[in-house]
């Protein structure tokens, strides 16, 4: 685990706005909502405001406006990578959690997730679903996953060095055994502080 910054997540859930990033398969939605909940915060799943029916992608003004909308609010959970809209939500972030798993974590989680998907044929985002022709291909997040992981890896310790995101108090896990001791600490303190 990596912990940067000097402010604390425990010290107002009121005015907290956090966002959850990692690969396809690392749990952010799964950790962000576990957050959400547990604070009672608005959970923002941007995988939510980008799709549109048969998995047709929004226009960047559109899913930059929902993005905008959504994020107004004083506190907030959003999980989600999308570069078109990193400027809106990481500069509205106070924190930042990073789930960077091993890619054999990945890889088991984001296929064994895909077959869940399929084989219960679990409603996604505007009534989309996964099938087992679109998780062959190369559009497919199984594929996307495996080619984005070391991109990733790269890519969010030179974003966050850069003067631009200096604000976040950034915490960054390696095992999921991490991620839930800081979700738990956070949690008592948040108890305590009520």
């Amino acid at each position: 685990m990596t912990a940067e910054g000097s402010r604390s997540p425990h010290s107002s859930s009121c005015s907290l706005r956090l966002v959850v990033i990692g690969v396809s398969g690392s749990g952010k939605t799964t950790f962000a909502g576990q957050i959400a909940r547990k604070l009672s915060l608005p959970h923002i799943e941007l995988d939510a405001l980008y799709w549109e029916p048969d998995w047709q992608a929004s226009s960047r003004p559109v899913f930059r406006g929902r993005v905008q909308a959504a994020t107004a609010a004083e506190a907030w959970v959003v999980d989600g990578n999308y570069s078109q809209s990193r400027d809106i939500v990481w500069s509205r972030a106070s924190h930042l959690v990073w789930l960077d798993y091993s890619l054999p974590r990945v890889m088991w989680r984001v296929v064994s997730r895909t077959v869940r998907r399929i084989v219960s044929q679990q409603e996604l985002w505007s009534g989309n679903r996964e099938s087992l022709r679109g998780s062959l291909g190369r559009d497919s997040i199984v594929w996307y996953a495996l080619t984005n992981y070391h991109r990733r890896r790269r890519e969010y310790p030179a974003l966050l060095a850069g003067e631009k995101f200096k604000h976040l108090t950034v915490y960054r896990f390696n095992r999921p055994q991490e991620a839930s001791r800081w979700l738990q600490s956070l949690l008592q303190s948040n108890t305590a502080s009520t």
